[in-house]
């Protein structure tokens, strides 16, 4: 159903002119995993729904185990490298894992959800900083250069805008013309 987004490297540097261009940036984020959040969260309902696994009693055993382990992980907020709990059988190959329990997806699914809650929470605490630093008028005539981890903007470095002399201008010039078809 859903794919996830591996376009952008997960740390850059980006240099923005406004406090406004960067919550944009973070608002557009925010939208686009939302969406990821959502496709994610109806396709594990439809597998948490599905009649034949409901029927079995350790199936929603394993559900509620499995809600319990992530939740609590998620409630720490500590960045940890141990392994997470797991309720199938996962095999280890080279640097993957592998499962072919039919409780394998269920897991992963409900891993990316928590991951997607988390970053949308990070998302939108930068959010709100920056829209504190809008409204109290910071930084005119500055340009910031933004240290983006996974997405989130993690540090900003502002440094004075260089004047036109000193700048050279870069310009995007384009025609365009359109062959109307008969």
């Amino acid at each position: 159903m859903g794919a996830l987004d591996l376009d952008g490297p997960a740390t850059e540097i980006r240099t923005f002119y406004s406090i406004r261009e960067i919550r944009e940036m973070v608002e557009a984020e925010i939208s686009q995993h939302r969406a990821l959040l959502d496709d994610y969260s109806q396709w594990l309902g439809t597998l948490l729904r599905n009649p034949e696994s409901s029927k079995k009693p350790e199936w929603a055993k394993k559900v509620s185990e499995l809600q319990k382990i992530l939740r609590a992980g998620s409630r720490k907020g500590e960045k940890k490298e141990e392994k997470p709990a797991y309720l199938s059988d996962w095999v280890v190959f080279k640097d993957l894992m592998l499962c072919a329990d039919e409780f394998g997806e269920v897991e992963i699914i409900f891993e990316a959800v928590e991951e997607l809650k988390n970053k949308i929470e990070r998302l939108e605490k930068a959010k709100n900083s920056l829209a504190e630093l809008e409204r109290y008028g910071f930084g005119k005539g500055v340009v910031y250069v933004t240290y983006i981890h996974e997405g989130v903007p993690e540090k900003i470095a502002v440094k004075p805008k260089k004047t036109l002399e000193g700048e050279e201008k870069f310009r995007f010039v384009a025609d365009f013309s359109v062959v109307k078809q008969i």
